[in-house]
């Protein structure tokens, strides 16, 4: 198991070999393709990635369920290069969060979406 310096490590690895895709050929680079189909191509890839990483947890095959969820990753922090965002922000999202409870964020959003 990776630790957390390790894994975020790899996140930001990963993150800057995306970044640097952007602009390269789209015939030698999946990335470069998806980026240059623009955001609904990525956008479908994750609903696809999303659907098969519920059919495995419903299969319960473990290693199948961690490996769909590596390709939904994959493909959201696509999605997170081509708006210009990194894992961080997500990661900091997700800290931002820790000991707030699920009930209180959401109250929050609500209470933020109607302007309170």
């Amino acid at each position: 198991m990776a630790n957390d310096t390790m894994s975020g490590a790899i996140l930001k690895q990963l993150a800057d070999v995306l970044d640097s895709r952007k602009g390269a050929d789209a015939a030698a680079s999946y990335v470069a393709r998806l980026f240059s189909l623009g955001d609904d191509a990525i956008l479908k890839k994750i609903g696809e990635e999303a659907t098969e990483v519920v059919l495995a947890a419903k299969g319960g095959a473990t290693e199948r369920i961690v490996a769909e969820t590596a390709d939904l990753w994959f493909h959201c922090m696509v999605m997170l290069s081509y708006y210009g965002l990194r894992p961080e922000n997500v990661l900091d999202e997700l800290s931002r969060r820790a000991g707030t409870s699920g009930i209180e964020e959401q109250a929050l959003r609500k209470a933020l979406a109607r302007g309170l």
